[in-house]
């Protein structure tokens, strides 16, 4: 054995193992039967999305194609002392799976699978995402996006599911992890892969979303994960970050165990603070604003069971987690060569969104570019720590550049966001590319300790009757029965205007909410009692629920002769899949 380990025995030595804690494999299904699998499986956990009963078993076939999701489930919960195949890192805990990988994997499938069983269902692994070959941006769509945020939000009784995420294999295709919407959502817990030795793996992705890592497979000499198979058989070659995602999750459940009232957030507080930089190499290893060692290809490094249940048996939550959304840019900059964005931020202060110590960050950006691999994209924090958000990627040729893509990194986690940020785009190839930085909007998530909840700036003044004042200090909501009207309030809308209501002026909620306003009659109206056509919705600029800005900006822009619907804002559509393994071809994508 290593003597470089996951420091699991010391999480067992502690009392724990699993009890009590349902994990969910999201695959193409488990052997239930799998005598190394069976004492521990939970039918309660598990369903067939693809054929619409609850029977997860695989579909077999000669080349045994769906062997995915029973490998994963053995590494979580594979028996003891059994003399089979091995032992899982939770090894009393009870597992499920949803099979929903071998059919057509849709909006509506992955939907379905995410909120599955919510309130029984403690952690769900997924080991699978965009195809990973070094030029698809893409994540998930409408329905997946709602089910993400709703077991977040209401799983676990309120607490929220707990999704951990493969981070991907697309380093030889010189992917980024950040490209794929699953791995670079701040509701999944990505997760990296090193080898046994402590070296990055050929097939792992570096990115600013990894939280940490887990061992897996490496070079040829170099071992492999050790595990339950199909057809009640054992292997010692399952690979890649498909292996390390279910590491993970057995480590998290046995931090659950030892807490079960640990939120979702607190989970990734937990592994930030305890996991291990030690032994692994890269040259990339930053000392962040707080002192902690990051990485792009580890994040912050090896997961440690037995210092992470040790530190969750007295665990305080964090609290609510707050959301501070500020428009850096929104006016056209030529990119050229090189293209620096500098802006100064109290994060949000005197608001209840004021934020002292960050989570996540995400950079969401609009812009054109003639070939989008040449372009690298870079965060540095007031207190200078600087997060790769793009990297070069060689095989992306596409000039269809991001639309609202939110660029996640982890890297300043506890640092305070006031001050400068400074966000940089650069071309890294020699060639004479081109293009325009549209949109820049920089959302940032954390807490503040409760004496700051009252503060408030001295040197701002809400306008007469205005309740609420944006960011950028404009008037967004009126108090009591006054009107929005051009950023101010009003009693009575003045002519060519009638009374009704907007949608989601409030910036920094998670749910947009409607606000009394003034909105313009038709143009052949002089006076109106309404719109004087069918009027749907009418937006101006917020976040909505992860989906992305929708960016009508003021009412007049909005104007439209019909309605506006959601099908105005951009989608982003789930084509293909793909198992997040180095050596197993699925649906469309062969590492």
């Amino acid at each position: 054995m290593n003597r470089h380990d996951l420091n699991v025995q010391e999480a067992w030595k502690q009392g724990y193992t699993g009890k009590g804690v349902v994990v969910s494999i999201l695959d193409d299904g488990i052997e239930k039967n799998h005598p190394d699998l069976s004492a521990n499986y939970d039918p309660g956990a598990s369903y067939d999305v693809n054929n619409n009963d609850p029977d997860p078993q695989p579909r077999y076939t000669q080349l045994n194609d769906n062997r995915h999701g029973t490998r994963c489930a053995g590494e979580v919960a594979a028996v003891a002392n059994n003399g089979i195949c091995g032992v899982g890192v939770a090894y009393n805990a009870r597992i499920g799976g949803v099979r929903m990988l071998d059919g057509e994997v849709t909006d509506a499938v992955e939907a379905k699978s995410l909120g599955m069983y919510p309130q029984h269902i403690d952690i769900y692994s997924a080991s699978w995402g965009p195809e990973d070959d070094g030029k698809t941006v893409d994540g998930p769509a409408k329905l997946a996006q709602a089910a993400f945020f709703k077991g977040i939000s209401q799983g676990r009784g309120n607490l929220g599911s707990i999704f951990v995420w493969a981070s991907g294999n697309g380093g030889r295709e010189h992917d980024s992890c950040n490209c794929d919407g699953y791995t670079n959502s701040i509701y999944t817990l990505s997760i990296s892969s090193t080898t046994q030795n402590g070296n990055v793996p050929w097939y792992s992705e570096a990115c600013s979303s990894t939280l940490a890592t887990t061992y897996s497979s490496g070079g040829q000499f170099e071992k492999q994960i050790v595990t339950t198979d199909l057809r009640q058989k054992c292997t010692e070659s399952h690979t890649g970050t498909s292996a390390s995602a279910p590491l993970a999750a057995g480590i998290i459940a046995l931090a659950l165990e030892a807490n079960k009232n640990l939120t979702w957030r607190d989970m990734q507080h937990l592994v930030v603070q305890t996991s291990k930089p030690s032994h692994l190499s890269t040259n990339d290893w930053i000392t962040n604003g707080v002192g902690r060692k990051v990485s792009h290809s580890y994040g912050y490094g090896l997961l440690d069971a037995g210092a992470m249940v040790a530190l969750a048996k007295n665990w305080t939550s964090v609290g609510n987690q707050r959301k501070c959304v500020i428009v850096i840019t929104s006016e056209p900059k030529d990119i050229g060569n090189r293209l620096e964005i500098r802006k100064r931020i109290d994060a949000c202060r005197g608001g209840s969104n004021f934020i002292h110590f960050l989570e996540h960050v995400q950079a969401r950006i609009t812009l054109s570019y003639n070939r989008r691999g040449d372009l690298a994209i870079y965060l540095n924090s007031p207190m200078g720590t600087r997060s790769t958000l793009l990297a070069q990627r060689q095989n992306d040729y596409s000039s269809e550049g991001f639309t609202d893509w939110a660029f996640m990194t982890t890297h300043s986690w506890d640092e305070n966001p006031s001050g400068e940020w400074v966000l940089e785009l650069e071309n890294t190839s020699g060639a004479n590319n081109y293009g325009t930085l549209r949109q820049f909007t920089l959302v940032l998530y954390g807490t503040a300790p409760t004496n700051y909840n009252q503060q408030k700036s001295t040197n701002i003044s809400l306008p007469a009757n205005c309740k609420t004042l944006n960011f950028q200090q404009v008037c967004v909501e009126c108090e009591g029965v006054f009107f929005l009207h051009q950023q101010s309030c009003v009693e009575k809308c003045p002519p060519g205007f009638y009374k009704g209501l907007i949608d989601g002026p409030l910036e920094n909620n998670i749910e947009s909410q409607q606000v009394l306003a003034c909105l313009p009659c038709h143009a052949s109206c002089r006076t109106c009692n309404g719109s004087g056509f069918q009027f749907s919705k009418v937006k101006i600029y917020t976040l909505q629920n992860g989906k992305g800005i929708i960016s009508y900006k003021g009412i007049s822009d909005a104007w439209k002769d019909g309605d506006l619907s959601e099908s105005d804002c951009e989608e982003f559509d789930v084509e293909g899949q793909s198992e997040r393994t180095a050596f197993i071809k699925k649906i469309q994508s062969v590492l």
